[in-house]
């Protein structure tokens, strides 16, 4: 399949708005949550957030570091153990591992040019296009985001800060976007614009 420069620029560029987003979201997240709820599971078959954060930071480290030349699998990778919570292991490590994941993720993709679009990389030894492998671990992070977007709301209950349109506030939100769009200026990033539409809603109740 033959793209054009154009439609691999705005591929890319895309890719790499949603990817911010879920990094966002993720984080937007877990911040609400104390330590306590940060490393507990809901039960023995499930995942903490810690565990969720630790997993998706090997899998980057192993996806994204020479994305171009090696398999995106590499041989010194220890999946199991992504899985494993040492005693010492602390929020503050595992949120660092978070950015030095994602600085990955960005440092591969942002680079790319239409002529790598022509390469093909390896992921387990399966022959992947670049669309395919970037939509691989793209739907692959968005799985786990959810996961941890779902564990913090269950954990604050009552006192979660919603990240999605609120209750009860769908018209409301669509009449906000069509008076944001009305000047016809650049389109915003669509991932941020709940989060704007919810702080001017705030805004205007505590006024």
């Amino acid at each position: 399949m033959i793209m054009s420069d154009s439609f691999i620029k705005h591929y890319l560029d895309d890719s790499l708005v949603t990817f911010r987003a879920y990094k966002k979201m993720g984080e937007k997240a877990f911040a609400q949550v104390s330590d306590e709820e940060f490393f507990n599971a809901l039960d023995e078959e499930s995942n903490s957030i810690a565990v969720i954060i630790k997993h998706m930071t090997g899998n980057m480290r192993s996806r994204w570091t020479d994305f171009l030349t090696t398999d995106g699998e590499k041989p010194d990778r220890q999946r199991d153990m992504e899985f494993v919570i040492t005693p010492e292991t602390t929020r503050e490590d595992l949120l660092k591992e978070w950015e030095r994941g994602w600085a990955l993720v960005f440092n591969a993709l942002e680079p790319l040019q239409p002529a790598d679009f022509e390469k093909k990389v390896s992921i387990r030894g399966e022959e992947h296009s670049i669309v395919e492998a970037i939509n691989r671990q793209l739907t692959h992070y968005a799985y786990h985001v959810g996961q941890i977007v779902f564990l913090a709301k269950h954990f604050k209950s009552a006192d979660w800060k919603t990240l999605s349109i609120p209750r009860n506030k769908s018209a409301e939100f669509a009449a906000y976007l069509a008076e944001k769009t009305k000047d016809a200026g650049p389109k915003g990033n669509r991932f941020d614009a709940v989060q704007d539409f919810i702080q001017e809603s705030e805004v205007k109740e505590e006024n």
